[in-house]
């Protein structure tokens, strides 16, 4: 599993990060990775993505993720 996506996980059980979340929200709960990760490493890994990539987010109609 990638590393960003552990940080992820341990942002959503320390509580730093809701269940729903954006982007941005990402950001400022796990400081440290480079600025266009944020952006396009959740749409890129979310359900039904073009390429085929390892699932593990759900986008939702009001344009938040949650963890799958």
């Amino acid at each position: 599993m990638s590393r960003f996506v552990e940080d992820i996980d341990r942002a959503l059980k320390a509580g730093r990060l809701k269940s729903r979340f954006r982007p941005d929200d990402v950001r400022r709960a796990c400081r440290g990775w480079a600025d266009h990760t944020y952006g396009v490493f959740l749409p890129k890994h979310r359900r039904g993505n073009p390429g085929g990539y390892t699932v593990y987010f759900e986008r939702h109609t009001d344009g938040t993720y949650s963890r799958v």
